[in-house]
């Protein structure tokens, strides 16, 4: 099978293997606020991730490129959604474009049609310094994400099995880019020790890339003659995993990402320490299921009910966020609790 069947059977199965509520965030009660004193239009959604300014607090991740007009197809329609509606948005693994160039088009359609926007290029871990380069400049990238997944190499009929070196070779890539590098996880979470490590590094974000969205495990052992069943339900979820993040490394911007599916998530994810939330799979599952102009009109929904949470809550723009009160139960009190982490603490009352 070549690259680009493979990336347009993972659209396939992605749609069809769908998502699961095991982000966490259905473990978490905002404490109402009887007396916001506010007024929804104070709300501003505007915010940073690291060097980057946007005009969303949401941007669409990196879904997928290089499965020829198939995939080509999918990315302009996702480059106008974010044309219109002021998301940034990431592509897919430019790998399959830097080793056979004839796929160059399925990525620089995206820039195309988003000419003023913000894009994010994609590079697996194992890329060079020369291909991260090759990489933003097919697109003009305001950023690079380089992508960790290491479960979905591994159930990958195909996929890799060395993953020496890594570490090192994010490092050498951050410190030659002239862009804000992000170094994401692929739905299977991030933990406080891999983002301890990755802090040494000058990042312009972390992706948590939390277990409950899109499950690659599940998609490549569709793939399988003999699945590995063991890594199907592998992985921190992502409610869990931006808190373990930002226990570790508060000065760096975390990005939520894994399952988020509308905008309470999103709140959520900004109420445990997120600086920004990227959606995929849902994206994905909209566009498909009821098109272009749905998805925008979805989108802009999402914007308006996000001020509308603020508002309830008291609160003018989403880094106002990290002292909401609020209580967490279940899998993820439990999660935290083991971890060491402290879940007491998002509830505590402000006496001040």
């Amino acid at each position: 099978m070549t690259r680009a069947q493979r990336k347009k059977e993972h659209i396939k199965l992605a749609l069809s293997t769908g998502q699961n509520r095991a982000t966490g965030f259905d473990d978490i009660a905002f404490v109402h606020q009887s007396l916001p004193n506010i007024a929804l239009e104070e709300i501003n959604l505007q915010t940073k991730i690291g060097e980057l300014s946007l005009s969303s607090p949401i941007f669409i991740n990196a879904m997928t490129g290089g499965g020829g007009t198939a995939t080509e197809s999918i990315n302009r329609d996702l480059a106008i959604i974010a044309n219109e509606t002021g998301l940034a948005i990431a592509v897919g693994s430019q790998m399959s474009a830097i080793k056979d160039p004839a796929e160059k088009e399925s990525y620089r359609i995206v820039r195309r049609e988003n000419p003023n926007g913000v894009v994010f290029g994609n590079i697996g871990s194992e890329a060079t310094i020369a291909q991260a380069e090759e990489a933003i400049s097919m697109i003009d990238a305001n950023a690079l994400q380089i992508h960790l997944n290491v479960i979905q190499e591994l159930t990958m009929p195909e996929g890799d099995r060395d993953f020496r070196d890594a570490f090192e070779r994010i490092q050498m890539i951050t410190e030659s880019v002239s862009v804000p590098v992000i170094v994401k996880e692929t739905g299977f979470g991030m933990s406080a020790e891999a983002v301890k490590l990755l802090s040494q590094v000058n990042l312009g974000a972390i992706d948590i890339g939390g277990f409950g969205g899109t499950n690659f495990a599940k998609i490549e052992n569709k793939r399988r003659s003999r699945m590995l069943s063991y890594f199907d339900n592998w992985g921190i979820p992502t409610a869990a995993s931006i808190v373990e993040a930002k226990s570790v490394a508060p000065h760096t911007p975390i990005v939520a990402s894994g399952g988020i599916q509308n905008s309470l998530d999103i709140i959520k994810s900004f109420a445990l320490g997120a600086a920004g939330a990227g959606m995929a799979g849902y994206v994905l599952k909209c566009l498909q299921k009821d098109g272009l102009e749905k998805t925008i009109h979805e989108v802009k929904e999402i914007h308006e009910d996000l001020k509308y949470l603020l508002c309830a809550l008291g609160k003018k723009s989403l880094q106002e966020m990290g002292n909401v009160p609020m209580v967490l139960s279940g899998e993820l009190y439990h999660w935290l609790h083991v971890r060491g982490l402290n879940p007491e603490r998002f509830s505590e009352i402000n006496h001040s």
